[in-house]
């Protein structure tokens, strides 16, 4: 009997999911440009440049996404983003809820990996042979 093909990685799907993740917030961001002439001193051109940078640069992270080190970006991003509500308040805010959800996708990340190393994934349980003595589903 040959040897089963090794089961993929199930959190290597999550990279699309941080990718789609970037570009929503991206648009958020590039939306603050709108709201930025009404508050505080207005559109400065310091303030503008920043804020397009940070919709530009998550696009590009969000296309970094397969590299190993695309993550560790895309929260540095994030943590841009929070900083950008010292320009535009309501951005800041939005920051904190993207922040929310980061946290949790990172979460089911960890939950999953954890499934993975004990051999509790469904596609794990699957390949088992019925009286190999492991749990079946």
């Amino acid at each position: 009997m040959s040897e089963p093909a090794p089961i993929p990685d199930p959190t290597a799907g999550l990279r699309g999911v941080f990718a789609a993740l970037l570009v929503l917030e991206s648009i958020v961001v590039a939306l603050a440009l709108l709201v930025l002439p009404k508050v505080g001193t207005g559109a400065t051109p310091l303030g503008v440049g920043l804020i397009g940078g940070l919709a530009l640069a998550m696009i590009v992270a969000a296309g970094l996404q397969r590299r190993p080190w695309g993550l560790p970006v895309a929260l540095a991003l994030q943590a841009a983003t929070v900083l950008c509500g010292l320009l535009v308040p309501a951005l800041g805010i939005m920051g904190l809820v993207f922040a929310a959800v980061w946290g949790g996708i990172l979460l089911m990340r960890r939950d999953v990996r954890r499934r993975m190393e004990r051999g509790e994934l469904p596609a794990q349980q699957a390949r088992r042979e019925p009286g190999d003595g492991g749990p079946r589903s």
